[in-house]
């Protein structure tokens, strides 16, 4: 029997009051940036409009850089919507940055990779110390590329991908594939689990334990084909959250998730 793969990948019509989030992370990430955070707002990466980031600082001299990539299928929302998720990383103590980047289907899924690229090498030249980079969903793809051999991010330590998609082949027997213009090769060759990890970058797989099927079996995927190379990587299943409560954790300086990120 063939897969619905549009189900497959359906999260909000499986998560009760869904339709009322996006308005929530809005308006909870607009309090966040007026509550007296200190943050350097659309510092440019790059010439595209979207090739800006959000820079949140500590209140003492950063540990490090952190980075978070935010999701929506690399069609949807960018940084202003997700502000409030670096709390817990800065209350560690680290500068937290927050890219947007360029959407289907103005940019290949391709390009979102190097632009992510540009944006950590560029936040990086602002920021001492080590880097850790965090993304959900599709964000959680970006940054699992990052821990490929060959992406040359300086000072990269640890990745953690929460709920991340790591084979994009599925993606082709979607409707969302009209929008994302996905063929074979570009899926084959901007898939992580299909690719070779580096050995000196280490990568947590976070996922909740309510979502989706297909979600917590990327999250298996990566595991087990990257175990296969000699390379540090680490799955969680994060029992009762589902595809939208599992990021909650990052606004808690003190959380499992926050630790696994930058602790």
């Amino acid at each position: 029997m063939m897969r619905d793969w549009d189900d497959a990948y359906a999260n909000s019509a499986y998560i009760p009051g869904a339709e009322a989030l996006p308005a929530l992370w809005t308006q909870q990430a607009l309090d966040y940036r007026q509550s007296g955070v200190r943050i350097d707002c659309d510092v440019p990466y790059g010439d595209a409009p979207r090739e800006v980031f959000d820079l949140i600082w500590p209140d003492q001299t950063p540990k490090g850089l952190a980075v978070f990539v935010h999701g929506g299928y690399w069609m949807a929302t960018d940084k202003s919507m997700w502000t409030h998720l670096a709390e817990g990383a800065r209350a560690q103590g680290w500068a937290v940055c927050l890219p947007s980047y360029t959407l289907a289907p103005d940019a290949r899924i391709s390009q979102m990779t190097q632009q992510i690229q540009a944006a950590i090498r560029c936040a990086a030249g602002f920021v001492a110390g080590p880097i850790r980079i965090a993304g959900h969903s599709a964000g959680g793809h970006l940054v699992t590329r990052m821990a490929c051999a060959g992406q040359g991010v300086d000072r990269l330590e640890h990745v953690t991908s929460i709920s991340g998609l790591h084979d994009l082949r599925p993606l082709l027997q979607t409707k969302m594939n009209a929008t994302l213009g996905l063929d074979m090769a570009e899926a084959t060759a901007e898939s992580p689990a299909l690719l070779r990890p580096s050995p000196a970058v280490r990568t947590t797989a976070w996922v909740g334990g309510n979502e989706r099927p297909e979600f917590i079996r990327q999250t298996q995927l990566l595991g087990m084909m990257w175990n296969g190379f000699d390379t540090n990587i680490s799955c969680h299943v994060d029992v009762g959250h589902d595809h939208f409560s599992v990021i909650e954790g990052l606004k808690d300086a003190d959380s499992p998730l926050t630790n696994a990120f930058v602790g």
